[in-house]
Parts: structure tokens; sequence; C-alpha cells
């Protein structure tokens, strides 16, 4: 007998065979019936859903767990002004005197205007080392405290960063190529060393609560795409725990300098990991080049406000090349980050060169965010089967307006997250929020795809590259799992396919034409290889999201309201 029927639904299967359906059945984590609701067969559990939509399980393509967000640190989310970051980071100074240092997460660059942050702008708050990440995790923010304790204050390195300089030689308090570094063995180890905030219990307790927040928001696969080989074991711990209620593809850290004895520790290490069905090692995080905002991506040409500087590729040109070029040999998959127009060419051009060498196909390399995509490249994503892995909030005008834009330039402005024209092209895009740079909830990517607009609502940046909420969906599913090799078995709902499936909270399709009322949605059922693992049946339970004209914090695990079974 069929252990559970999802009935009198509307169910959009991405199954070319058979595309929509009112009915799916699932046994022994299978899915063994896709059809209508009259000719169903028996079931042990039967949940009539009223016309609600059902979909394959959202895959999210590029979702750090491992960042999360930590208790004993402060959200610096929303805090657009100096005055309201120093009185966040002084409430938190205040009420926890037992923290030896003062944390904050998720500051923007724009924090203060016409230059960069630096430690004087944190003077006074506590006596206490600060350390404050950006939104992006690809810079730090210090106080002086912090520059003496860390030994920077008179000249001294760092393993995790690279300290800017100002014109007399000292120490600005601000930290470039923080995430590329502070993911390396040395730079890791630094970290556990000199903050707190790095400790692997609390790593594994953001990664439980980020776990949590995808299993409730209708993530039924996570892509956590830069694990460090050091911290392999907490995932191995969130297994053996029977903590995974999400399925978790694990893409481990090469740092652009490793050799190629580093490389051997990565295929011995991913070998030895015995095969379960909600953990995967394999993919490896490569990186082009760093970000925009602070000058740090390869650009092909001059920054729009800075000229004769272009940002630099993470390592020499051709390093890159060479590299995938041997993983490539060894049978790995790259994930590799590339922001700038420069940046992805490089990445295109080391996977180009792979499979030349090496007589290889099918590989499914990816390049993760493609923020900025010289027309000349876009039709080689289709021609080399390149994976671009992209998040449509990145392009929302309430993130990238100011420091991005001013960057880049008006006259570049439409090279900016080409999803639809990589889609229309034939690409594969693979679609993901980069939580927690972006919000985890798989609405906002809805939303956003659709409009191009930020969570406040108004007009839409570079509207041409909207999509419409199939496509959208599509990135989150049936892309996903052609990106990762698992399209044989995830991202469609057909007799067959492993039951990973979400039913939402009402017919999607139905507000496609107004898409801020997706965010009044919610995923109302979330079934991982036929368990289910979430389900709400309170107006409560929806996880909370701000409407366009409202403020748009990110969902954090509190506000989501889960309840995992």
């Amino acid at each position: 007998m069929t252990d559970l029927l999802l009935t009198d639904a509307t169910v959009r299967t991405f199954d070319p065979a058979q595309p929509w359906a009112e009915a799916v059945g699932i046994t022994a984590g299978r899915i063994t019936y896709v059809g209508s609701t009259a000719d169903a067969p028996p079931a042990r559990e039967v949940r009539d859903l009223n016309g609600a939509l059902v979909t394959p399980g959202i895959i999210d393509s590029h979702n750090h767990l491992l960042l999360g967000f930590d208790e004993d640190a402060v959200s610096l989310e929303g805090a657009d002004t100096l005055a309201e970051v120093r009185r966040r980071l002084t409430g938190l100074a205040d009420a926890r005197p037992d923290l030896d240092w003062v944390c904050g997460e998720n500051a923007v660059y724009s924090i203060v205007s016409g230059r960069r942050p630096d430690s004087a702008d944190l003077a006074g708050i506590t006596d206490r080392p600060v350390f404050v990440t950006t939104y992006d995790q690809h810079s730090v923010w210090l106080n002086d405290v912090a520059l003496r304790v860390l030994g920077i204050a008179d000249g001294g390195q760092i393993a995790w960063g690279r300290p800017e300089l100002n014109s007399e030689g000292r120490p600005t308090g601000w930290v470039t190529d923080f995430y590329t570094s502070a993911m390396t063995t040395a730079g890791l180890d630094a970290l556990r060393r000199d903050i707190p905030l790095y400790s692997p219990d609390r790593r594994y307790r953001r990664m439980l609560s980020s776990l949590r927040m995808a299993t409730a928001t209708g993530i039924t696969t996570a892509v956590e795409p830069q694990v460090p080989l050091a911290e392999m074991d907490l995932m191995l711990r969130a297994r053996d725990e029977g903590r995974l209620s999400s399925r978790v593809i694990a893409a481990l850290f090469h740092p652009i300098d490793a050799d190629a004895s580093f490389r051997a520790r990565l295929r011995e290490a991913v070998d030895s990991v015995a095969e379960h069905p909600l953990l995967r090692f394999g993919p490896l995080k490569l990186y082009a080049d760093d970000v925009i905002e602070p000058h740090t991506a390869w650009m092909l040409d001059d920054y729009a406000n800075r000229p004769g500087h272009r940002g630099h590729p993470s390592a020499a040109v051709g390093e890159l090349t060479r590299i995938v070029t041997e993983l490539d040999a060894m049978g790995f998959q790259t994930h590799t980050h590339a922001t700038g127009d420069g940046g992805v060419r490089l990445a295109l051009d080391a996977i180009e060169q792979a499979a030349r060498v090496n007589g290889t196909h099918d590989r499914r390399h990816g390049i993760v965010h493609v923020e900025c995509l010289h027309p000349d490249d876009l039709p080689r994503f289709a021609q080399l089967g390149v994976t671009a892995a992209m998040q449509p909030r990145h392009c929302s005008p309430d993130l990238v307006a100011g420091t991005w834009m001013e960057n880049v330039g008006e006259e570049r402005w439409d090279r900016a997250w080409r999803i639809r024209s990589l889609m229309d092209d034939g690409a594969h895009v693979a679609l993901s929020s980069d939580w927690q740079v972006g919000e985890m909830d798989p609405r906002v990517g809805f939303y956003s795809a659709l409009t191009r607009a930020g969570l406040q609502g108004g007009d839409g940046w570079t509207a041409s590259e909207r999509i419409g909420l199939d496509d959208a969906l599509r990135g989150y599913t049936r892309e996903g799992a052609w990106a990762w090799h698992a399209d044989g078995d995830l991202g469609v709902i057909r007799v067959g396919a492993s039951a990973d499936v979400v039913a939402w909270s009402d017919d999607l399709y139905r507000h496609e034409a107004d898409p801020a009322a997706l965010l009044d949605q919610h995923a109302a059922l979330t079934v991982v290889a036929g368990t289910v693992v979430h389900e709400t049946d309170r107006a409560g339970d929806r996880p909370s999201l701000p409407h366009p004209g409202e403020s748009s914090p990110h969902c954090s695990a509190e506000a989501v309201g889960e309840r995992i079974r």
C-alpha cells in the first residue's frame, strides 16, 4: 500500500512526459504514483491539498550552512547608518560583559559615505576588541583594540585576510580577502585561535540552525559551497547524530595556492567517506576573483570610479587553468566563484582548456555568482556545458544601489546578473540563495527573479532580465539537480524518483501577476526521501517575510517558526 498520498493538488512535475498532475503517491522513500486524484491508489495516509501547488523539493545550489547567524553576535542587517551600527554593537557590549570579543555580522560597505569604514568609526563602543563581517563575508572591520590584540597595529600580518593600509602605511581597521583566506588551513586555525565566533561548537550550532531553516522553507537539498577540510567533521557529526533534515552536498574548499599534495588529500578525503543518502562530498570550491564592492573583483576594463584599477584575479593568470585542468583529470567537479567579467572569463577559459586537454565531457563544472558578464562570454556557458549558479536576490536594487552600481558604472549595468539571457541561450542556470548573504527562503528568490526589485518594492532594475515563475521554479529544482549530477533522481516528480517534494500553501502560479503576494505563501509540507520533515498547520507556523514597502531583514531561524518532526 502507498505510504503517503497527496491529492487534489496542482502538481508541477518538471517531467516532460507528464508536466502536470493532481496527485502524488510515495512509498518507501520513492515516488510510486503521479496522476489524477480519481485514479490514485489507496494509501495509509492521505493529504488533501485543496488545489495547492506541489513541486519537486527546492535545491539551493549555493547555501552557506556553516555561516548562519550566531546568537552571541549582533546582526547589522538594516543598519544603514554608522549611528545605528554603533548603537547595536554598544547594545551587545553592554548586555554581554561575558564576551571577550564583541562581534557583528552583515554590515554593508556603504555605511560611511565616500570611503571605507575604519577603526576610528568604532572608537568608544567598548574596551574589548570588535570584529565585524560584511554581508558578503569578504571583508572584516576591526576597532583599534582588535588591531592591537591581533598584532596588526604595528604592521603584523594575519592568515585570514589582507589588512588595508592608509597613505602613511598604518592599518585602517579594514581587512579584505577575508573569506578566501579564512577557509584555508592556516586561516581557519588562526580564526579558531583568535576569534571565538569561529570555534567548532559555534560553527556547528550555526549549521544546525541553518539546516532547520532550510527544511522549513522547502529546501530538500542544500549545497554548502565552501567546507574546509578541517570542518568536514562538522558535517559528519550532523550525519552521525541524525541532524540532517535536508540533503547536503558539501563542496570542499581548494585554496588557490594549494599544491598537488593538497589535491591528493582532497581526493583521499572524499573517497574515504562512505556513501550516505543525505550527505555527499565531492565538488570543489575555487576562486577566480573576489568581489566588486571593495574593488577586488577582476574586471576586463577599469572600475568606473577608479580609473587605472581593474581589481585582480585570485591567482596569476594561467594558474586557475592549471588547477582546474588537474582537478578535472582527477574526476572532480569544480564550483568557481567569479563576480567580475574578467573573473568569469578566466573561469570559462580554465574550464574550456581542461576539457580540451583531458578529453573529458559532462563534468558540469559551475561558475557561481556571474554578477557581471561580458556579451562575448554569454554563449560560452551553453557551449561548454557550464552551470551558472546564480542568486536572483543579489541583483535587487536595495542591495546593489550605491557601491556595486557606482563601481561597475551604468554603461555596464546591462551585464548584471543576466539570468534570463543565459536561460534563453540554453545555459543551465541553477538558482540559489547564497545564505546568509541573501535570505535563504526561496520565496525571496521567486519574488526577486520575477521583479528584479527590492523587497521594499519600487521599480525593477535591469528589468529585461526578469523571468517567469515557471523558469524560477525550474532553476530551483530541475536545473539544480542537473548541476549536481542528480537529475536522474532529484528535481522531478515522476515514478521512481526520490520522494523529495514540497507542498506550498497555495497554487503559486495564481500569484505570478502579483509577485509580492508570493511573500504571503510558505512551504506547508516538506518531504525528504519520503519522510515528512516539516509541516505547518496553523497560520502562526508560517515564515514571516516583509512586504514591499516594509523593512527587509533576513529571515532568521527564529523568525521562520519552523516545526521539525
